[in-house]
């Protein structure tokens, strides 16, 4: 089972969702950067389940212990791991599962590609529970970047049906700050009422919902990226295809561009009151030729909803090799959009300073 994303910075994921632990080694980061713990509890917070009735009753800390790579709080240039303590497992809500497979889940794939030997209990290394760790690294990732003067942020775009405005094209840092602080970022202010009504009601039907995160990265210097093979399109797009339950990426106005004539799809260039180049539209996300234009870097992320629900479902019982009913019993979330947005910021950050090779 590989577990290692290697280019210009090494990230190896180890840990499954009720063992001992989880965490991540990152290397070749670079030695002398000042690393901020309390900025990384504060992202792990804002990922950490059992904070409310829209998200698994799992109580975990999340907590992270550096064991290598920081010393008085300055990184060393040698691979940095942090490891989270699980603490609160159910496991024998998953004993089931052996053998009847969720749909929607990895399991069945799990199943034939490991012969039998996965690990299922919540969903083992398949779980979202690993996006824990990512959050630590890309924390790193964005303090590093921050000091360069790039800044990411992101909100929840959509949850089910229910949409907010996407980010204008002069969305700047004072917009990122003021997402940041809230503990379910929207650009509309009351839009987020509606979306918890619509997570309630499918936890409630014993169902879940799905929805997209819109994240942008500002202040990078046009020129990151190649053409073809390693387009920063393309490097973005496989770490976001990396977190459980994406389905989709888009840049810019990906999703919508194919249906724009030529003349209103092309971001039209301009030299600013300070002599920057800037573009008057931004259709295409800060990204044309698999390359940076200088215009804020953004992606849409789409989530599908949570596999693990609460009605029952046809399946296949593999030891049996019968066709079966499964009712799933356990804690999940009836959404992960809300606790994913901090992982989809932390995917951008580590594509971002792995693409800029430092």
């Amino acid at each position: 089972m590989g577990a290692t994303y290697k280019n210009n910075i090494e990230l190896t994921i180890f840990g499954e969702s009720h063992g001992k632990a989880i965490g991540i080694t990152i290397g070749n980061l670079p030695s002398g950067i000042q690393i901020d713990l309390d900025e990384v509890a504060r992202d792990m917070k804002r990922r950490a389940p059992g904070q409310n009735k829209m998200s698994t009753a799992r109580k975990e800390a999340d907590q992270v212990e550096i064991l290598s790579g920081l010393q008085d709080g300055i990184t060393t240039g040698a691979p940095l791991t942090g490891v989270i303590y699980n603490s609160d497992q159910h496991s024998k809500d998953y004993s089931l599962l052996k053998t009847n497979m969720r749909p929607g889940h990895s399991d069945y794939p799990a199943y034939i590609k490991y012969k039998g030997f996965n690990d299922v209990r919540g969903g083992g290394h398949f779980s979202g529970r690993i996006t824990a760790p990512i959050v630590f690294a890309g924390n790193i990732a964005k303090q590093i970047l921050k000091q360069k003067g790039i800044i990411i942020g992101a909100h929840i775009l959509s949850i089910g049906k229910i949409k907010d405005e996407k980010f204008p094209v002069n969305v700047d840092d004072e917009m990122l700050l003021k997402l940041s602080e809230k503990q379910y970022p929207t650009i509309k202010e009351d839009v987020f009422e509606k979306m918890e009504e619509t997570i309630l009601k499918a936890k409630e039907n014993l169902d879940s919902v799905g929805g997209k995160v819109e994240c942008v990265a500002l202040h990078v210097p046009a020129g990151i990226g190649e053409p073809f093979f390693d387009s920063l399109e393309s490097h973005l797009s496989s770490l976001m295809f990396s977190i459980p339950a994406v389905k989709s990426v888009s840049f810019g106005d990906g999703e919508s561009i194919d249906e724009m004539l030529g003349s209103e799809a092309n971001d039209c260039y301009y030299y600013d009151e300070e002599g920057n180049v800037r573009t008057s539209t931004n259709h295409n996300g800060g990204i044309t030729g698999g390359i940076t234009n200088g215009m804020p870097v953004s992606c849409t992320v789409t989530f599908k909803p949570t596999p693990s629900i609460g009605k029952k479902q046809k399946t296949i019982n593999v030891e049996t090799k019968e066709n079966v009913e499964l009712e799933i019993k356990g804690r999940h979330d009836p959404c992960i959009v809300q606790r994913a947005v901090v992982v989809v910021e932390a995917m951008m950050a580590l594509g971002i300073l792995d693409m800029m090779g430092e």
